[in-house]
């Protein structure tokens, strides 16, 4: 695998975003006044447990429940930001999700969420990134610790810091008057979420334990990308043999269906392998029986086919390849890219606004489209991930649009309940509407109600309360 230090990293950046047209392109925003100093006064984090309506599985396993992490800074002058975060420890090291029960587990990176606060504690910062790079290191050290396992994967202390990092996002903002989204974006990022899309595709995702009749469903409700997951449970022969059992049914039940929102007016099929492939035939086997059964030409991106630490290149393969969980970092995007990959799935809800920030930076530089990819988050996370994907540019494929999965409504059991706790439940912009968010002034004007208080949340806290 080819990889870069950080002077080689930052020369090899910069050196592509002198070259490219729109790298220096002005933000569309004017600059605020240099930002406040802010320093954290007390913290404290909380908890919900939310069930699945039926278990969950993907990179060969199952969840159940997730856990919504809550976290509160409360700066020296008196005001605070809450801060959510939805946990996914299979997602993140699907070896600690085995090693351990699903609470247990879920219990590890709660206690990370909760040493960060404790880190970030008596921090003083100017931006939230600043705070992170400060603290990210550590709490991955602590990461390893407390799950013995000493390669434990960036993107698990990055999960774990979400719900942190949203809070600081807050924070910064009330202390420096910010209250759009647009300028809460430090100047430097700008260009690379310069857009503003009047539509967002709503991208639903189905587990390789999914009926292939509620694909359907949904496509007649008028969804119309679909995410399927492959690498189903089993050796590596049994994995491939059901993985394409699934592509045939799935194509078999769906694929002649027609929508408005493509050039051929066909379903078009994003498969997500999580890194369950071990060997670049396997994947090329995948998709040799697309093309026998006819349904390679619908194929617009596979995401993550390969574990992490494979060298296998992907610019060969035929179709667009998405990095995932293997891009921890912005270095790990330029790394994805020289290995052929031509699309990166950002995860501000997984990865934290402030690396996803730099990720969709260097991403930009380099010309390579991005989407968000969901972690069946809450309502309130699910209009920060709309936030930056109403922002990003557009795939060819989807002229003027942007592109965010979202299946949390697909798979918690009180969904409705949930969206009780956003602060614009009724919205128009809140639900997808024929697989579309559609988004107008009032969606920007608020910035889908980020920087609202939501009473349910801020309840966890009022016990605790110490500012006025």
């Amino acid at each position: 695998m080819i990889q870069l230090n950080r002077r080689q990293f930052l020369q090899q950046s910069s050196a592509v975003a002198s070259l490219l047209p729109f790298a220096s392109m002005p933000a569309t925003i004017s600059s605020f006044n240099a930002p406040k100093k802010i320093t954290i006064a007390e913290v404290s984090t909380n908890f919900e447990r939310e069930p699945l309506a039926t278990p969950y599985g993907f990179k060969g396993g199952y969840i159940t429940d997730v856990w919504q992490a809550v976290a509160r800074l409360q700066s020296s002058s008196g005001k605070h930001g809450i801060g959510l975060g939805t946990q996914s420890v299979l997602w993140c090291d699907a070896e600690v999700f085995l090693q351990h029960s699903e609470n247990g587990g879920n219990a590890l990176m709660y206690a990370m969420t909760e040493k960060a606060v404790q880190l970030a504690k008596g921090q003083s910062f100017t931006t939230p990134i600043e705070l992170q790079e400060n603290i990210l290191d550590e709490v991955h050290a602590y990461g390893k610790k407390v799950t013995g396992k000493d390669d434990l994967r960036e993107t698990f202390a990055l999960n774990a810091l979400v719900a942190v990092d949203n809070a600081a996002w807050l924070l910064y903002a009330y202390e420096n008057g910010i209250n759009d989204f647009d300028t809460l974006i430090p100047e430097e990022y700008r260009p690379a979420l310069s857009h503003h899309h009047d539509k967002v595709v709503s991208v639903p995702s189905f587990s390789f334990a999914t009926p292939v009749s509620q694909m359907k469903e949904l496509v007649d409700d008028g969804y119309f990308f679909l995410k399927i997951k492959l690498g189903h449970p089993g050796t590596q022969r049994e994995m491939l043999d059901k993985d394409k059992a699934k592509i045939t049914e799935i194509h078999e039940t769906i694929g002649h269906g027609e929508t408005p929102y493509t050039a051929d007016g066909k379903i078009p099929y994003y498969f997500d392998m999580n890194g369950r492939y071990e060997e670049k035939d396997y994947l090329l086997e995948v998709l040799d029986h697309a093309k026998k059964i006819g349904a390679f030409d619908q194929i617009v991106v596979v995401e993550e086919p390969f574990p992490e630490e494979s060298e296998a290149t992907v610019g060969d393969v035929g179709v667009r390849v998405a990095a995932d969980e293997s891009a921890h970092t912005e270095e790990d995007v330029i790394t994805r890219i020289q290995m052929g990959y031509n699309a990166i799935a950002l995860k501000p809800i997984a990865k934290t606004l402030s690396m996803t920030l730099k990720m969709a930076k260097v991403a930009h530089e380099q010309g390579i489209p991005c989407l968000c990819a969901d972690l069946t988050v809450n309502p309130i996370l699910v209009d920060w991930n709309k936030n930056v994907a109403a922002r990003l540019g557009d795939w060819e494929e989807f002229p003027g649009m942007g592109m965010m999965e979202n299946n949390g409504h697909q798979n918690y059991r009180d969904w409705q309940e949930m969206m009780s706790y956003h602060p614009y439940s009724d919205a128009d912009w809140v639900k997808a509407e024929d697989g579309v968010f559609k988004l107008g002034e009032d969606y920007y004007e608020k910035s889908g109600g980020i920087f609202q208080m939501s009473d349910h949340y801020q309840a966890l806290f009022d016990s605790k309360k110490s500012d006025s």
